[in-house]
């Protein structure tokens, strides 16, 4: 009997237990479920998955002529469909180049997050950024170390999506408080 009856207590307590804190419960895990759950702009990163082609232009100082080149990019959604790699491959200053870049959208911080890597450096560039309906861009904003002094300097990233075909990307480098544009590259999807 008495071994019905602490087993019967305990029963009550687990039951309170979990009825006092279900909804604090069910309030995290939707929380959880709403923070890892892609959602419509997931799908629309995902709409810039396959193959593209891209022509470059870079320019090392505001003056002087830009350098060109072509090249190739692969999009492709990871994990379930949350985040988006990318793959680029050209020739830059006649050495092979190869980048790799991961774009995120935070359900919770309601930014894009973008990462980058790539063969001519050691590093890695994050940059957070907002989604503008209006220009259908997004305008990403972040630092890189500046290889010349070894000190972080301030980037602004524009990526357009101009068509599902077509995008253009520019680039912007922040130095001495002065703002200009160091890269565009033109994307336009393998058929």
């Amino acid at each position: 009997m008495r071994r019905l009856l602490l087993l019967s207590a305990s029963l009550l307590f687990n039951f309170l237990l979990f009825n006092g804190t279900a909804q604090a419960q069910s309030a995290e895990e939707k929380a959880w479920m709403d923070y890892m759950t892609p959602g419509d702009i997931h799908q629309m990163i995902a709409k810039s998955d396959g193959e593209w082609s891209f022509n470059m232009q870079m320019w090392m100082k505001p003056d002087a002529p830009p350098t060109t080149s072509t090249g190739t990019t692969v999009n492709k959604m990871i994990l379930g469909g949350r985040y988006q790699e990318s793959v680029h491959k050209s020739t830059m200053m006649g050495m092979p180049f190869e980048g790799h870049g991961l774009l995120a959208y935070d359900n919770a911080k309601k930014i894009f997050q973008s990462s980058w890597v790539d063969n001519m450096g050691t590093g890695i560039m994050n940059t957070e950024g907002t989604w503008d309906d209006a220009t259908k861009s997004i305008t990403f904003t972040g630092k890189t170390v500046d290889p010349m002094t070894g000190k972080d300097m301030g980037i602004k990233e524009i990526f357009k999506i101009v068509d599902d075909n077509n995008h253009v990307m520019e680039m912007y480098m922040v130095n001495d408080g002065k703002e200009f544009k160091t890269m565009e590259i033109k994307f336009t999807r393998k058929m």
